[in-house]
């Protein structure tokens, strides 16, 4: 029901008149040195990709690639020991996996999950007048390289940052489920420019997104200030070039913001306008405080822009 046409963040097969199953994927190298943080966040990682289609995850592999020779197995149990910790709070069953030997460490999960067949949602079915909520701050792509290169301490990150970049997006699509959600998508690597461009395209629609509402963590933009940088950062602009036009005052380390590459992002929703205050509401009760409404969809040519 669902391939790699639109670029969405699963796989879907129809099973019955009353099940579909949903196939993903998803391995990532460590975000910050700590394996139980980094086997949390990559675990939510994977797992995001089931929300993002309205599905609820059954069952959950571990991939994992793991330099044996160089490195202590306890760290290797402590990364299992925190992606098994996200399966089991997301309601999944973790049922093995498997292991190889490589040069850097990288984990992630296979996950299966379940959607009803009507109740699929995909990044293409974004409609003019839907305004757009972003659940999760943006800049984690910045701040972990940041901490990599010693521009920040690690403790500045762990307190306050990490339990959100971590948290499971099963609350903000069970809220969110219960409104007129047309479209839905994680933002991973692609920055938010990318994936408000995936929705724009999918939906054949144009997105304005308001600068001045995106929820930014504590730090990103200074260290954008202060010459930090990503790797994807220009593939991400290039991503979106031509297609893409900042109306906005932005200096050029709040411009690099809309191309940051998230790690285990928020879900970016899309619902009619006259249910946006009810679904933040909701999604406030439901523990999900950064929610944000971050832009609107309107009619014309497939683009963004940037007010």
């Amino acid at each position: 029901m669902v391939g790699f046409e639109t670029l969405d963040d699963a796989a879907v097969y129809r099973l019955t008149e009353e099940v579909a199953v949903i196939n993903t994927v998803d391995f990532i190298t460590p975000p910050v040195d700590d394996p139980y943080w980094f086997g949390q966040i990559a675990a939510a990682n994977s797992i995001s990709d089931i929300y993002a289609m309205g599905g609820r995850p059954l069952t959950a592999l571990n991939l994992v690639m793991f330099p044996s020779k160089h490195l202590d197995m306890g760290m290797l149990r402590e990364i299992l020991r925190g992606g098994y910790d996200k399966v089991v709070e997301a309601g999944a069953c973790l049922g093995g996996g498997h292991t190889v030997d490589d040069e850097e460490p990288k984990y992630g999960l296979c996950v299966n999950g379940v959607v009803h067949p009507k109740r699929i949602v995909t990044n293409a079915g974004s409609q003019p007048g839907d305004a757009l909520i972003l659940t999760k701050p943006i800049g984690t792509g910045v701040l972990f390289n940041a901490v990599r290169s010693e521009k920040m301490d690690y403790k500045e990150i762990e307190k306050d940052i990490l339990p959100s970049v971590a948290a499971l997006n099963g609350p903000a699509i069970n809220a969110a489920l219960e409104f007129g959600l047309h479209a839905c998508t994680d933002v991973s690597g692609f920055g938010i420019a990318g994936h408000l461009f995936e929705v724009a395209d999918g939906s054949k629609a144009a997105v304005r997104l308001k600068y001045s509402n995106l929820p930014i963590y504590p730090g990103a933009l200074e260290m954008y200030r202060k010459g930090e940088t990503t790797g994807s950062n220009p593939a991400n602009r290039r991503m979106v070039q031509g297609n893409i036009e900042i109306k906005a005052s932005l200096s050029r380390g709040e411009e690099e913001l809309l191309f940051d590459p998230q790690t285990s992002g928020g879900l970016l929703l899309s619902v009619p306008d006259f249910q946006a205050e009810a679904l933040l509401s909701a999604l406030a009760k439901a523990g999900v405080n950064s929610a944000t409404r971050v832009g609107e969809v309107v009619e014309g040519a497939p683009a963004i822009a940037v007010v």
